[in-house]
């Protein structure tokens, strides 16, 4: 049986944060049971389509998805699971917010066969906190990850942010130090991205731009001082026993998140939900932005003819056909952005010709430069490289006409 993963997009919060430009809102009851009711049709519409496949891993992310009442989860997994063959062994994580989720919300989590979290914490310091706009406070955190870990969650992700306005290293020292204490089994540390349409590009617009072309900013950390910071992040880190396995993501030993990892090796998944994105079939797909035409494509959904040649969905407002060149630019951009790089016959296996006939001179060029190695039939970053990871990365776009046979 084929193999799979889910992604469902819960677009519900509390209250958007200043930085967040991700598809979600803050809407009221009734809309979260029309939009459930909504992505449970879909979900049999698709898996209705997909019947013959296995999924071992499902994200429900958001948004808050904690912030969905108990009710309404339990009618999303009870459809998830009479829709697909979900293997008992599947990952399946939940993203929560502090402040969002009581004894009984844990409780029922366990239920439902959910067996990750993912806790949005961002910083320690509740200054910081209250300066990207979250909901909660830092002992807000403690109480919500004291409730996870006595209601039998043995594998939680904790989210971080650096690259903070004002953000010093002492601070950041703060909040790494608070988290190790805690010992999660995964920590997420992710560098502030100013991104327009947030309340953080006006305010920081001008500093996003100056940061950018590596000049001296006011209020955000410069390219160097940046850089100062991920350094600390990655060497603390990794001090405290958490391996970094990609870019912006450590774990201890046998928790990776096996999730991302479909991401960054091109394994099939299915985006469920608002504007969620899937790459089925070498398409990549999104579905419908607007969470009103959403549910009313999603009410007008019927019984879905089953062709598992051409997997389609009325909800898909974007489809993207990848042509060979793509998928293997994506192949080396995403996998290379874990530290164990990419296999030399995972190339070979996928496009029927070895990586050298393709990227023969950018291997040697990277390698020169002490950007790449190659050990044990695989090819992956040197610290330098990922140092110079925008660089190096770049250097795996194909030209038009470089022969892919």
């Amino acid at each position: 049986m084929k193999e799979i993963s889910l992604y469902v997009h819960i677009p519900f919060c509390v209250k958007k944060c200043d930085y967040c430009d991700f598809l979600s809102g803050v809407y009221d009851e009734q809309m979260q049971r029309e939009y459930t009711n909504s992505l449970c049709r879909e979900i049999a519409y698709m898996g209705q389509q997909l019947e013959a496949v296995a999924v071992s891993s499902i994200y429900i992310g958001g948004g808050t998805p904690s912030w969905l009442n108990i009710a309404e989860t339990e009618k999303m997994m009870q459809a998830l699971h009479a829709s697909f063959a979900i293997r008992p062994d599947a990952e399946i994580t939940i993203e929560c917010n502090p402040g969002t989720v009581t004894w009984d919300k844990f409780a029922s989590y366990r239920k439902m066969g959910i067996n990750r979290l993912s806790i949005g914490l961002q910083s320690a310091n509740d200054d910081e906190l209250a300066l990207l706009g979250r909901v909660h406070t830092y002992e807000r955190f403690l109480h919500t990850y004291d409730m996870a870990r006595k209601s039998g969650f043995y594998n939680i992700n904790v989210d971080v942010m650096t690259g903070l306005p004002g953000q010093t290293l002492d601070k950041l020292m703060h909040t790494l130090t608070q988290v190790i204490a805690l010992r999660p089994e995964h920590i997420s540390a992710y560098a502030l991205m100013v991104e327009e349409g947030t309340p953080f590009y006006e305010r920081y617009k001008f500093d996003a731009v100056l940061q950018h072309a590596g000049k001296q900013t006011e209020f955000l950390p410069n390219e160097d001082e940046e850089y100062r910071l991920y350094k600390m992040t990655q060497q603390v880190l990794q001090e405290h026993g958490y391996h970094q396995y990609e870019i912006s993501n450590y774990a201890r030993e046998d928790y990776e998140c096996f999730h991302n990892t479909v991401y960054w090796t091109r394994r099939p998944y299915l985006g469920l939900g608002l504007g969620a994105a899937s790459l089925i079939e070498e398409k990549r797909t999104s579905n419908v932005r607007d969470i009103y035409v959403y549910c009313q494509r999603c009410n007008g959904l019927s019984q879905a003819e089953r062709d598992e040649h051409d997997i389609v969905s009325p909800l898909w407002d974007e489809v993207t056909e990848l042509s060979r060149k793509d998928a293997m630019e994506e192949f080396m951009f995403l996998g290379l952005r874990m530290n164990r790089g990419v296999k030399r016959t995972d190339f070979t296996d996928t496009f029927g010709c070895s990586i050298e006939a393709v990227y023969g001179d950018v291997l040697k060029r990277l390698r020169e430069e002490a950007l790449l190695v190659l050990d044990g039939g695989r090819f992956y970053l040197t610290e330098r490289g990922q140092d110079l990871s925008n660089y190096a990365l770049a250097q795996f776009l194909l030209e038009d006409e470089t022969d892919l046979s």
